[in-house]
């Protein structure tokens, strides 16, 4: 939109949220709730200005809060408000509650100093155990693990969760960068390290991080994402029911081997994301946050209003002081403590929303978005933490948000309005793909729907396509290979003879499917763990209905790398399809877009992308076509650059690679030029263009420019050559002369001497 437009020039320098209007005319009817929401932000970031010095030092509650060794012994401060009484206890007291009472201030917070015993020495001991004892104002004492602990481990006798005092000795000493640049071409490897392992158990840390991560680097991911970082006592919440939010998940290791993970990464050069889960928290009182302080709006919004019925779980009051401290603090903690890169903020349509989102179709009508039933407090709240990590870390820091809804403005700067989000995940897509292998026959396959569904999306606002992530696993789902291959992938993956028709089919669509949606879906890519090699089957965690088995809880490395299986093949192609992104170019914001074509008589797909690539897709189950006239915006010679149908990919290799295309100059598929191609049955092919006619043309010139200095060489040469011709020769001349004149000089000088030596004879003879 040019900076010529009325309109564009109306809004665009609005300092009251408005900005945002400049590049979305639907958006205009809604300014006043775009203020609205904005003069929110503004008042709420002048408070914390005001109180607390900078939103920069409203974010160290960490340092302040939870339990601290300080100087001259062990501090622990807590915020309970609706608390009559509190204590601190432990081992260190041998579990004495009445030992060590609390005192609380005008804000509600409470703190309590333990005195070394002897110099130097810790009162309490790193590793040991410890609890807070909450006495409320009606009803029993309640037993609390510390809400800011930052490590927890679970008892084998109660299965409840023990804050431990972390205090080791000798800190960890980091070998590479504190942080890792966001890469031009973010292509997210989503993880779960309890599920790292082939093993039928829970992965740790540093096995993921030996194991795994060279996996990763290998197949030229860019980036991963960690699930289930923060502290769950339900294993099988795949870390969505959070109940320590500053402890890392004890399951995997302590907090050193989370460290070591991180540093790997980043010796690597991948950029870090952690999935936070600020949406929403567990239930759980015994060892999470909820009734911490013995009422059930401490954290979190009272009554219903505060529970998620479909989560069973407990929903933020994001217009609590101390909430946006402990959140934003959280935020920061994990960027500072463990070197995470960025967030991947979970369950953002829930927070966005009153409703949460339940039971709402959402249909795209603007008005859905803004009203009555928007929650301006959270809105606010992440207006902030993305003003807070964007600041600490300008040149670091990336956020991603998991909205299905489609609200406007998410990834729209703060200060023109937006939330601030740098991108969304385009949910809708991979819904699409299950929809279409679950329902649709092969010919039925519309291209034009397909290619909608993976382009609709707002503009200027950056998304992170994908085909499938850990939700397509989940129990009572299935992965896209199991989708298409189902009961075959267990008797028919075998590289011996031929494959079977289920097998080939569903081998040559995982690989369409996969390229397509990273050429077309979003300025970044994702995949969930194992899903690049085809990953069969789904995932279920350790439960009672299954028998409290790991057999659906791991990934099955053993498969991609057993040579005898085609697993190989479709691991092959995905690092096909990454270094091709790294060797031209086309996953990234603003790289060029235009679908060529979209055929659904032939079930073609043919997209312009990025540094001068033409995809085409054929997902014709049977048809092959020859010379197939294909339009392209770039005239010039084209080469081969990935073929879906290669033999190293599990394909035929109908199509050769060292046939130069070269365009003609007509118009077709509303473009000025066009090659002809083979494009065989359910495969895919990209081209690039090496040289364009213009390229060629300044070619000739610079070859014409530099065959005329030549040829002047040339004559400059064979004119010094005549003239040190002539020279020769003159130099020649004259040293004859020269030598005639020396020949007399020595003649005449040799008879004068003969005459005097006559002359002496005579006299002799006289």
């Amino acid at each position: 939109m040019g900076s010529e437009d009325p309109h564009y020039v109306a809004w665009k320098d609005n300092k009251d949220g408005t900005a945002c209007i400049r590049d979305d005319r639907y958006l205009e009817p809604f300014a006043d709730a775009l203020r609205y929401r904005y003069s929110k932000y503004s008042e709420i970031l002048s408070a914390i200005e005001s109180s607390e010095k900078s939103l920069e030092n409203f974010s160290r509650g960490y340092e302040t809060m939870g339990i601290h060794r300080v100087e001259g012994g062990v501090r622990y401060r807590e915020w309970a408000p609706s608390a009559r009484e509190m204590y601190f206890f432990g081992e260190f007291n041998n579990w004495d509650r009445n030992a060590l009472p609390m005192e609380r201030d005008e804000f509600g917070i409470w703190s309590c100093f333990i005195p070394e015993a002897e110099p130097g020495v810790s009162p309490i001991k790193h590793g040991s155990k410890v609890k807070a004892a909450v006495v409320p104002h009606q009803g029993p004492w309640l037993d609390r693990n510390p809400a800011w602990a930052t490590f927890c481990v679970q008892d084998t006798k109660t299965f409840l969760y023990d804050t431990v005092f972390w205090d080791p000795p000798e800190k960890f000493k980091w070998t590479a960068p504190d942080h890792v640049k966001c890469p031009d071409s973010l292509r997210i490897y989503e993880c779960h390290v309890g599920m790292g392992s082939n093993d039928l158990k829970v992965g740790s840390y540093r096995e993921f991080a030996d194991n795994v991560l060279p996996r990763i680097k290998e197949t030229g991911y860019t980036a991963l994402q960690i699930m289930a970082i923060m502290e769950h006592a339900y294993y099988a919440s795949f870390g969505y029911h959070v109940t320590n939010f500053f402890a890392i998940s004890s399951r995997c290791g302590i907090p050193e081997d989370l460290k070591y993970l991180i540093d790997k990464a980043h010796q690597l050069g991948l950029y870090v994301f952690m999935d936070v889960v600020h949406s929403h928290a567990s239930s759980n009182s015994m060892d999470g946050i909820n009734n911490f302080d013995g009422t059930d709006h401490q954290y979190f919004h009272e009554g219903e209003r505060g529970r998620h019925s479909l989560w069973d779980s407990r929903l933020f009051n994001y217009g609590h002081w101390e909430v946006l401290r402990f959140l934003l603090s959280n935020l920061r903690w994990y960027m500072e403590e463990y070197h995470f890169d960025g967030f991947r903020f979970d369950g953002v349509t829930s927070m966005l929303y009153l409703h949460s989102g339940i039971g709402v179709q959402f249909t795209g009508n603007y008005s859905e978005y803004f009203g009555f039933q928007v929650d301006v407090d959270a809105c606010v709240y992440m207006m902030l933490a993305n003003k807070l990590v964007h600041d600490l870390y300008p040149d670091v820091a990336v956020t991603i948000a998991e909205d299905v809804s489609g609200m406007p403005t998410l990834c729209v700067p703060v200060d023109r309005g937006g939330l601030g989000f740098d991108y969304r995940l385009a949910m809708a897509i991979p819904d699409m793909w299950i929809e279409v292998l679950e329902k649709e026959k092969d010919e039925n396959w519309n291209m034009g729907n397909i290619v909608f569904t993976l382009t609709n999306r707002r503009w200027n606002e950056k998304s992170i396509g994908y085909c499938e992530s850990h939700d397509q696993a989940l129990v009572g789902d299935k992965t896209i290979a199991f989708w298409l291959m189902d009961a075959a992938m267990y008797t028919d993956m075998s590289c011996n003879g031929y494959p079977s028709p289920a097998v080939e089919r569903g081998i040559a669509l995982h690989k369409m499917i996969r390229l397509l949606t990273m050429c077309l879906s979003g300025e970044g890519y994702l995949t969930f763990m194992g899903n690049e090699f085809g990953h069969p089957e789904w995932v279920d965690f350790p439960r009672e209905g299954n028998g409290n088995s790991y057999q659906h809880a791991r990934r099955r490395w053993d498969l991609c790398d057993n040579e005898s299986l085609r697993y190989k093949h479709l691991y092959e192609f995905e690092k096909i399809i990454h270094a091709l992104d790294n060797a031209h170019p086309f996953c990234r914001f603003q790289a060029h877009q235009y679908i060529v074509l979209q055929h659904e008589g032939d079930k073609l797909i043919v997209v312009e992308k990025g540094d001068r690539l033409l995809f085409v897709f054929n997902f014709h189950h049977s048809q092959s076509y020859s010379d197939y006239r294909i339009g392209t915006y770039w005239g010039g010679r084209y080469k081969l650059v990935l073929d879906s149908d290669g033999m190293n990919t599990g394909g035929h290799g109908r199509v050769h690679w060292d046939v130069v295309h070269t365009t003609r100059t007509e118009q077709w598929h509303n473009r000025p030029y066009y090659l002809q191609v083979y494009i065989p049955a359910r495969t895919c092919q990209v081209y690039h263009c090496f040289e364009t006619w213009e390229e060629e043309k300044e070619k000739g010139e610079k070859d014409k420019q530099t065959a005329k200095k030549s040829e002047g060489v040339v004559d400059d040469t064979k004119e010094k050559a005549g003239g040190d011709e002539k020279a020769n020769t003159r130099v020649e001349e004259v040293s004859a002369v020269a030598a005639k004149i020396d020949e007399a000089v020595h003649l005449n000088g040799s008879q004068k001497a003969s005459a005097k030596r006559q002359e002496k004879v005579v006299a002799g003879k006289a």
